[in-house]
């Protein structure tokens, strides 16, 4: 599977190149809503994953057909199987990507935030985003099951100090888990400790795609509606992510592999597969042949069937 995804819809970034710099699924927290599914090599520990080179030659490749097709790309996102920041050539990476012309975004769990070699290395992103679910620790190991070498206010001290020296567009995420994070006392904790890192936006988020635990679900949306209107009333600059980005995809000429590649980090809907199909005049038989050969299953989740990497 390739390194590369995408472009993928985002409901931040417009367009967005996906970068998988980390194999799947090696990440310092198992959160109960990824997407991505369940961790199974959970480690602190950086090391390389793919050489800046490989990654580099990749995208100028990949940046070359989308010119030839007249897509347009309006950032190189970072967003993997699993955190980014574990790549200890991630500020080597970024700075060759530059080159490009093209902005750059780091999404991460913000787990490793207080060293400071990743700090220098989100210094030079033009956009982060930093996971804070909740600032309570026994909240945040019930969502994110991090390792047990992390340390919740370590990290939070980190963040804060990040925001002392960054320059570019920085943005929390808070993702709300019905019956977890979402009672008020988590809430106005959280949303207090968001208005220290006072970012550009807040951002609060529902599970949209399927996740690995059962019974993980978005708050009824009137009660998301009510936790956004606390968590705005607190901090002005917050944004309630809880609809459906749309089918945009972009194709590849291998079919098969743009879709596993995608699917891998990004489940896709059944009605964003048709559009896909559709686009890259191939049939539904795609889709047969990869459930046949094991490489993605079919699931539902809200009503909706995604299909996903398996």
């Amino acid at each position: 599977m390739g390194i590369l995804f995408g472009p993928i819809p985002s409901r931040r970034l417009g367009r967005s190149l996906g970068i998988n710099n980390i194999p799947a699924k090696v990440c310092s927290y198992s959160c109960v809503y990824c997407q991505v599914g369940l961790t199974t090599t959970l480690s602190v520990e950086q090391r390389e994953f793919y050489s800046p080179n490989l990654i580099y030659a990749d995208v100028r490749k990949r940046l070359e057909e989308l010119k030839a097709d007249n897509e347009a790309v309006d950032y190189l996102s970072f967003v993997p199987d699993g955190e980014p920041t574990l790549d200890i050539n991630l500020a080597d990476t970024i700075y060759m990507l530059k080159n490009f012309g093209i902005k750059i975004a780091v999404f991460t769990n913000s787990s490793l935030i207080w060293k400071k070699e990743v700090q220098e290395a989100l210094n030079l992103a033009d956009y982060v985003s930093v996971k804070i679910d909740s600032i309570d620790e026994a909240t945040w190991k019930k969502i994110n099951h991090p390792s047990h070498k992390l340390d919740l206010n370590k990290i939070l001290d980190g963040i804060l100090e990040f925001k002392k020296n960054y320059s570019g567009k920085l943005v929390t995420e808070t993702m709300l888990i019905s019956g977890i994070n979402d009672n008020d006392d988590d809430l106005i904790k959280t949303s207090h400790y968001i208005v220290k890192v006072e970012p550009d936006i807040a951002y609060l988020t529902v599970p949209t795609r399927p996740t690995p635990i059962k019974n993980i679900r978005a708050p009824k949306p009137e009660k998301s509606i009510s936790i956004f209107k606390i968590f705005k009333s607190i901090y002005p600059k917050t944004e309630l992510l809880n609809v459906y980005e749309g089918n945009e995809f972009s194709i590849t000429d291998e079919i098969e592999e743009g879709l596993v590649s995608i699917m891998a980090v990004h489940p896709m809907r059944k009605d964003a597969v048709e559009n896909y199909l559709l686009r890259s005049k191939s049939d539904w038989s795609v889709i047969d042949k990869l459930i046949e050969t094991e490489k993605i299953i079919e699931i539902e989740y809200d009503g909706n069937i995604f299909y996903k990497n398996n």
